[in-house]
């Protein structure tokens, strides 16, 4: 029996986008550990310049009906990465980053969402809701690999949530009442498979840089 919930069409709708960043070869040589500590280390700093528009963008809406619902502070991640940069680059970190262009625009689009509470829903939905999911998956092979205990990767560390499978049960029950009619709901799927897209070509853009720095 098809599963009618808003929730589970939506990820039925972009499985195959959500399976292709997963896919990207960036990312599938650092799961089998033929990435470098280096490459992690591109990854959490593109990763500080998306959450932190994601987070800023948050603060502007916590009284927004429509995305205050999904605002847990247990989610929040910025913080958490900022501890990572601090032990993967130093403490100097800032002075040490910059966006590719993808990012740059990632950040930007998340940033134009402040405007548009449901867009902004769609790139938070894809970001937490992985960080809950294949996000664990993630830390525990850069432990396995990189020798980290908890320290560079704090980042998928939700330490403030009990239950993840809980935790995101309740996330999906919370699309499902949100109040939007059909024609905001496409809109929403669509701006999920546009976030999706910007993490596919974020890939793409560390596989880039990387291939330069050689």
């Amino acid at each position: 029996m098809t599963d009618t919930r808003f929730s589970a069409q939506l990820a039925e709708r972009t499985r195959t986008s959500h399976s292709d960043s997963e896919g990207a070869s960036f990312m599938r040589d650092l799961m089998k550990g033929q990435g470098t500590r280096e490459d992690y280390t591109a990854l959490s700093v593109q990763h500080w310049f998306i959450y932190d528009a994601l987070e800023s963008v948050a603060e502007t809406l916590a009284d927004d009906p429509v995305a205050a619902p999904f605002l847990a502070p247990e989610l929040l991640r910025r913080e958490a990465l900022e501890r990572d940069l601090e032990h993967l680059v130093g403490v100097g970190w800032r002075d040490e980053i910059t966006p590719l262009p993808t990012t740059a625009a990632y950040a930007d689009r998340i940033r134009e969402t402040a405007a548009w509470p449901t867009g902004f829903v769609a790139h938070h939905y894809t970001r937490y809701l992985g960080d809950l999911s294949g996000g664990q998956f993630i830390a525990r092979l850069m432990k396995r690999h990189f020798g980290f205990n908890t320290r560079g990767v704090e980042f998928y560390a939700f330490d403030q949530i009990d239950d993840l499978d809980a935790f995101k049960e309740n996330y999906r029950m919370l699309l499902d009442a949100a109040p939007w009619n059909d024609i905001e709901r496409e809109r929403m799927v669509d701006e999920t498979l546009v976030a999706y897209r910007f993490n596919s070509d974020l890939f793409t853009d560390l596989d880039r840089a990387k291939a330069e720095a050689a």
